[in-house]
């Protein structure tokens, strides 16, 4: 069903709140890290390389309550690491819960059938599976196989007891669209997931594979043929089936449709460090609060075009609050974003 009409209704009220308090700059995704521990070591993360003494910190559940109250944020990305090597994910989780947050766990799913227990089902909490591709494709990319089968056994375990279930896909240089469109329609056919994020990989300074990241050129061809290919290469009831749990209008972003400029303040940072400049993929020092972090940062100097590093991103932290934002800019946006997700919810 691709992101719930609850999730779109509240957001956009959100943003509408926002500008009618003539507010220029203001958070949408609070991305959450707290811990960098992680199961597995995939050659295109740089948070492992982290030495020891930092693998053993992590935020506490009164840590990560004050960060979702200082930036007010309507929904809450908790990643890591593996968020649910944290003994207290339970309770994390629930707090945010509790405070109607849409929450969105980001998980290998190593854990996820054993901890499965510990969560109570809610339209305001999703497990977020990460899959990069099918079995064999996926289990390279972790660097351990089996690990796609244990993440398909705890899709199916945790749709049967109730929860919403998506998944997110990393893609990397030398990806075939042909292979993606088969991973689709085993999440959407036979796994029947509640909606599949993708996005192009970011080169992570620590990250120890460098030469598989996408090139911007290269990404937006790639991502025409992924995302919307032509009748005479996929059926198109077949693409109906599939439901990105993204704006539409990121995915035509993606696909080189529109021309969008980072938001870094969309989708700040918060992890063992503090809030972290600029955003969640570059690290230019960091922030003890929330509004220290929007007063202190030089937002214009980063961005494509700006700043080097930028120049090849296309990742969804930095552009869906671009997209969100333009998706409601005016009433006929607002109206195609909602019949998007109407539509993708009667499929």
């Amino acid at each position: 069903m691709g992101i719930s009409i609850l999730q779109t209704v509240k957001v956009g009220a959100y943003v509408m709140k926002q500008r009618i308090k003539g507010a220029a700059k203001f958070p949408l995704v609070l991305m959450l890290e707290p811990l960098f521990r992680c199961n597995l070591e995939c050659a295109g993360c740089g948070k492992i390389q982290y030495p020891e003494e930092i693998l053993k910190k992590r935020l506490s559940v009164e840590d990560c309550m004050q960060a979702i109250e200082e930036c007010g944020a309507p929904v809450v990305s908790i990643a890591g690491g593996e968020p649910l090597m944290h003994p207290e994910m339970p309770e994390i989780a629930k707090g945010y819960v509790d405070r109607k947050k849409f929450v969105y766990l980001c998980t290998n799913a190593i854990l996820l059938e054993k901890r499965l227990h510990e969560f109570t089902p809610s339209p305001y909490l999703t497990f977020s599976i990460h899959l990069d591709g099918l079995e064999k494709r996926h289990d390279t990319l972790v660097c351990r196989e089996g690990v796609f089968k244990t993440a398909v056994s705890a899709i199916k375990a945790a749709k049967a007891k109730g929860f919403r279930v998506t998944t997110n896909t990393t893609v990397f240089e030398g990806e075939k669209p042909e292979e993606l469109h088969d991973l689709f329609d085993f999440l959407a056919n036979e796994l029947k997931t509640d909606g599949m994020m993708v996005s192009p990989g970011y080169a992570y300074q620590k990250a120890p594979d460098q030469e598989h990241f996408l090139r911007r050129e290269n990404a937006k061809k790639f991502f025409r043929d992924v995302l919307k290919p032509s009748a005479d290469k996929v059926d198109l009831n077949r693409q109906k089936r599939w439901q990105f749990n993204q704006s539409s209008f990121f995915i035509d972003f993606l696909a080189g449709e529109k021309d969008y400029q980072c938001t870094p303040w969309g989708n700040p940072t918060r992890n063992v460090f503090g809030w972290q400049k600029p955003c969640y993929l570059m690290s230019d020092g960091y922030a003890k609060s929330f509004k220290e972090l929007m007063d202190s940062t030089d937002w214009e100097q980063y961005g494509t075009g700006k700043d080097p590093r930028c120049a090849d991103c296309m990742v969804h932290c930095g552009y869906e609050p671009t997209a969100v934002l333009d998706a409601t800019a005016n009433a006929k946006n607002m109206w195609k974003s909602l019949k998007d997700t109407l539509r993708a919810s009667a499929n």
